[in-house]
């Protein structure tokens, strides 16, 4: 729960904001790492030294359920003749250290990055005759700095938020997010750590597709040449109706399509709902005392595995993979949208699972044949990553958001892989790696094309290769559900 005053009010757990003429008893007791970006606000807004807060009642470190301590909102009245409207300009508070005492992030010394590094900022576009911010941008940077704490995957400029509904809860087509660098916030040096920030860009369905197929710095270069699509600072405007294709339909061609034949997709992983089985391998074989390995269901992945996995997602296996973030499923509680992710003590780094077994225990064996299972989102996917990603000598991975197990396609020319063209399957524990031929990845290209266009076939849909001994299977969302993935 969180409660709405300006950030000069004495709050229940925080002193007031040191504006230009506050104490020095307040200076000396208000947080370092809070007080360094609250000067880099003061130095855009001196004019606002108490703007408008949003701020956790109780907050996280005390068992809250927000990991935000407070969002400033502050009012920008931006350059009409630069096509940068008057906005709403909101600064999280949380994502960086702003205590340096362990209460929340592990303090790592002055020359690295403050907690994960960032805090989020968005702009959104001031309705005529708002006199005060929404609120509800704040409830949607909750959302996100719940997902950052509870799956440790940091945000970078260029990555992509699969939200699925309007941000703001109306009837507006802006229902998916990217981020970039925020244009006036410069990077912060704290006692604890740098600090960058990121800002949050509203994006339409068609848009948020692009960015997946192609890259994300690519779609927001294009936003900002739009001035009612976002213009220089890329500032959302909820009462958008028109895509950027639709507002200018040689994008799509002129630029869009270009650039994914040239350069393929940036994107290098996904968490998704997804399994796998071996279809060599009898079930019985699961309990096989003389192979040292785990099978695909209730083991957990090592804490070296995941770390594997978790520079796949962010890097991927080869040079001048951009870092990559996971879409988010949100799903509504109390009328907030937040996501699904594990809480923090559940994490795959957790070490008190039993069920973990040491990563050099762990071989990797070879298979005969597997079955794939997505459900219909991340199905949708399977195109962009054999076009986008395969076909340009890359890799894309599949992480289990449902269970502890990772799918990774791997071509030819993908170096650090324990899948070959002799054995295009294996496995390392519950991390699959299929190997596909570029005459393979034609071929399922061919055959998965309605893929493309999800809406005009129902679940469950079943492709298979026999000749390849491969089955994919698209399926609804509740088989992923049940205690069996």
């Amino acid at each position: 729960m969180a409660e709405l005053r300006p950030s000069g009010a004495p709050g229940p757990t925080a002193p007031p904001a040191p504006g230009p003429t506050a104490p020095p008893a307040f200076a000396s007791l208000f947080p370092p790492g809070l007080h360094a970006i609250y000067g880099e606000c003061r130095r855009l807004y001196p004019d606002q030294p108490n703007p408008l807060q949003v701020t956790a009642i109780v907050k996280y470190w005390l068992g809250g359920p927000d990991p935000l301590d407070y969002v400033s909102m502050y009012r920008n009245v931006g350059s009409p003749s630069a096509n940068i409207p008057e906005h709403w300009h909101y600064i999280s508070f949380g994502l960086s250290d702003l205590y340096g005492d362990n209460r929340v992030h592990e303090f790592t010394g002055t020359d690295g990055p403050s907690g994960f590094g960032f805090e989020l900022t968005f702009r959104l576009k001031r309705e005529t005759g708002e006199s005060a911010p929404p609120t509800w941008p704040a409830e949607l940077m909750q959302g996100l700095a719940r997902y950052v704490f509870q799956s440790e995957n940091t945000f970078c400029s260029g990555d992509h938020v699969s939200w699925h509904s309007p941000l703001d809860n109306s009837e507006s087509r802006i229902q998916h997010m990217l981020l970039t660098e925020d244009p006036q916030m410069q990077p912060v040096q704290t006692p604890f750590g740098v600090v960058t920030f990121l800002q949050i860009v509203g994006v339409c369905t068609e848009e948020l597709h692009a960015a997946q197929q192609w890259n994300g710095q690519g779609i927001l270069e294009l936003l900002r040449t739009v001035p009612i699509a976002g213009g220089p600072w890329l500032i959302t405007d909820m009462r958008r109706g028109e895509t950027i294709f639709e507002i200018d339909p040689h994008l799509q061609q002129e630029r869009v399509d270009k650039g994914i034949e040239t350069d393929g997709s940036n994107l290098s992983g996904v968490s998704a709902k997804c399994a796998w089985d071996d279809l060599s391998r009898p079930p019985e074989d699961d309990e096989d005392s003389r192979s040292i390995c785990i099978g695909t269901q209730s083991r957990r992945l090592s804490g070296k595995d995941t770390e594997q996995i978790r520079e796949t997602l962010r890097r991927g296996l080869e040079i001048n993979s951009k870092p990559v973030l996971p879409p988010i499923n949100p799903q509504r509680q109390n009328g907030l949208t937040h996501d699904r992710a594990p809480s923090r003590k559940d994490s795959l780094e957790s070490d008190s699972s039993t069920a973990i077994i040491p990563h050099e225990l762990i071989r990797t064996r070879q298979l005969e044949s597997v079955h794939l299972k997505f459900n219909q989102e991340s199905g949708a996917l399977i195109p962009l990553c054999l076009r986008g990603r395969l076909l340009h000598g890359r890799h894309f991975t599949y992480k289990s958001i449902t269970g502890d197990m990772a799918i990774t396609f791997v071509s030819t020319g993908v170096e650090g892989a324990f899948a070959t063209e002799e054995h295009p399957y294996a496995a390392h524990g519950p991390w699959l790696q299929i190997l596909l031929t570029e005459e393979f990845v034609e071929k399922m290209l061919e055959d998965l094309e309605d893929l493309t266009s999800p809406e005009e076939f129902k679940l469950p849909k079943e492709y298979s290769w026999p000749e390849k001994k491969l089955k994919v299977s698209i399926l609804p969302d509740m088989v992923f559900d049940s205690p069996l993935h």
